[in-house]
């Protein structure tokens, strides 16, 4: 099935969605990783109200000019930049769950992703919280480019348990964000729709200055699809 055939339905429901998800994360290792390990965490578990107020169409599998996903785009330039990511989605979502596993992510489902992006986002580290790091990632921004994640990566391995890298463009802050281990207790406490801008708030941020525009772009409505 296409990406635009499957986001037409609002969701599966029943056993067959029960089994869909239970295939889609029954390759998780339990939030294990390795020593020097930056992990990322690709948050996939927004409704995309203002994509489509009635819920028809899921903005995360609506096919990008090139024909790939959002999603897929999103994960794919991810999984070039760190070894092991985790995929948020929301209970119901079995084929954002599927596509994003197919891809070689392991897929977390947070049962908690409509009390906002927080708490996705503390479902995914809290999944990967072993880890080294983490590089924080929206599913709704697929032109991010992989060298960016990368150059992200690199700025945490180098700067410590303490560091925080942010992408600048053109004088603006964007997104994807890591961030050093020392920060697992500030990520797991966060609450609300906000993400971690308390952290980044509160914390020096080193500022990499990328020639990518990706990183200021998400999917908000169908005319940001081209």
């Amino acid at each position: 099935m296409s990406a635009s055939h499957a986001s037409e339905r609002p969701g599966i429901a029943g056993p067959a969605a029960d089994a869909a998800l239970a295939d889609a994360t029954a390759a998780a290792p339990g939030g294990m990783a390795t020593a020097k390990d930056i992990v990322g965490i690709l948050l996939a578990a927004g409704r995309g109200a203002r994509f489509d107020p009635a819920g028809a169409r899921n903005k995360l599998l609506q096919a990008l000019p090139g024909g790939e996903p959002v999603a897929a785009a999103s994960a794919r330039a991810l999984l070039a930049a760190v070894p092991r990511v985790v995929a948020v989605v929301r209970p119901e979502d079995c084929a954002t769950a599927s596509l994003l596993h197919g891809m070689g992510c392991e897929v977390v489902a947070c049962a908690e992703a409509g009390k906002g992006m927080a708490a996705s986002l503390v479902c995914g580290v809290q999944h990967a919280q072993h880890a080294e790091g983490w590089l924080i990632a929206l599913a709704d921004m697929p032109f991010v480019r992989p060298a960016t994640m990368t150059a992200l990566v690199r700025e945490i391995r180098q700067g410590g348990e303490a560091a925080i890298a942010a992408p600048m463009h053109d004088g603006e802050r964007g997104n994807p964000v890591a961030f050093g281990r020392a920060h697992l207790p500030a990520l797991l406490a966060l609450q609300g729709d906000q993400g971690a801008r308390s952290i980044l708030k509160n914390n020096p941020v080193n500022e990499l200055a990328v020639v990518d525009p990706g990183i200021l772009q998400d999917i908000d409505t169908p005319s940001d699809i081209k």
